[in-house]
């Protein structure tokens, strides 16, 4: 499967926890000190997810401080909900994405360039980029840049887990972090596949 982002440039603390009932990546709950290359998280399915409530607890409204650059918290069928901290001096990378991505900033502050135009942001911020619109976003803060951000349909492997925006880039250019295929059918496909019903079930 193609990959679904156009890179146009180069690339680049106590971890806290985030409280909420949906069982952790392994990565968000393992504390280090020292550079761990974590390349994918077992303890999170590749497949399509189950037809149950995911529950996260304050996730906007508290301060992470995981240390790592990108955590795929769930991949559903047509969306997926990724946790990003962008270090102090850092930026995600100037890209295109052939999905739709919103963007709610929950700590720090930064500058959003999308589509050439500028804007500062800052803790409880929304961005929205649409489908095939060039972006970056820069940390101009003296603290991590924290975000959820939500893509439509999935850009990533559901059990990423990258530690620093340059372990993210080095996946992305070996074909390591692509969205699984399942992530990309038609609501027509997965109707017929029985994936989705509009009884609600059984499944």
């Amino acid at each position: 499967m193609l990959s679904t982002l156009t890179r146009l440039s180069s690339r680049r603390t106590t971890p806290a926890f985030l409280n909420h009932s949906t069982t952790l990546p392994s990565a968000l709950r393992t504390l280090t000190t020292t550079p761990v290359l974590r390349r994918k998280d077992p303890a999170m399915s590749s497949g399509p997810p189950k037809h149950e409530m995911k529950y996260f607890k304050d996730l906007t409204s508290s301060v992470r401080a995981f240390a790592e650059f990108r955590t795929v918290l769930h991949t559903g069928l047509y969306s997926q909900l990724v946790a990003m901290e962008v270090p102090v001096g850092g930026d995600i990378g100037d890209e295109v994405h052939t999905v739709d991505q919103v963007l709610i900033f929950t700590s720090g502050k930064g500058k959003a360039t999308v589509a050439g135009k500028d804007q500062d942001i800052k803790a409880s911020d929304v961005v929205v980029v649409p489908a095939g619109t060039q972006h970056q976003f820069v940390n101009t803060g003296d603290t991590p840049l924290e975000l959820i951000t939500v893509y439509a349909p999935a850009e990533h492997d559901p059990r990423t887990v990258h530690k620093t925006k340059e372990e993210g880039d080095k996946e992305e250019d070996e074909g390591k972090d692509e969205a699984p295929e399942w992530a990309h059918k038609s609501m027509k496909e997965n109707e017929e596949a029985g994936l989705v019903k509009a009884s609600g079930g059984p499944y």
